[in-house]
């Protein structure tokens, strides 16, 4: 598969913008859980460029390979502590958005573990990862072979 174009290059001022949301989410959320959230909306989204990113950078920051390999199967896993479920929950939730949104229980439960200054937060990464995956996807952006 070949890229169809460089977002960056062709309209780097919108590109800007996403990393500008980028920025803030690296600055008010934890790097464990984002990679976690950014791997599962990814895996959602069918987005191979950030599967292959988000698993690379949490490996190097020293996750575990099972607990990332088990991202994709989060509700059976025993890996993931009750935060850690409750925001996986919600990136469920959020990346899926139907069309009666995110349940009551989905949110008061992220609420409890997170507070709302804390959702909020979930909810600017969860945003920020699934514009990424859309723009990666529609242009065939390909992870390094390397």
């Amino acid at each position: 598969m070949t890229q169809r174009m460089s977002l960056s290059e062709i309209n780097p001022d919108a590109y800007q913008a996403v990393l500008g949301l980028e920025k803030y989410i690296r600055a008010h959320v934890d790097p464990a859980l984002l990679h976690l959230l950014k791997l599962r909306a990814s895996i959602l989204n069918g987005c191979s460029f950030c599967v292959d990113m988000h698993t690379t950078e949490a490996l190097a920051e020293g996750e575990s390979s099972r607990k990332l390999f088990a991202v994709s199967a989060w509700r059976e896993g025993p890996f993931f502590d009750e935060k850690e479920r409750a925001a996986l929950d919600l990136t469920d939730h959020v990346t899926r958005l139907g069309e009666h949104g995110v349940p009551d229980d989905v949110w008061d439960t992220a609420v409890r573990h997170y507070g709302t200054q804390g959702v909020a937060d979930l909810l600017m990464v969860i945003a920020t990862i699934n514009v990424w995956n859309r723009l990666a996807v529609s242009t065939r952006t390909q992870p390094p072979t390397t």
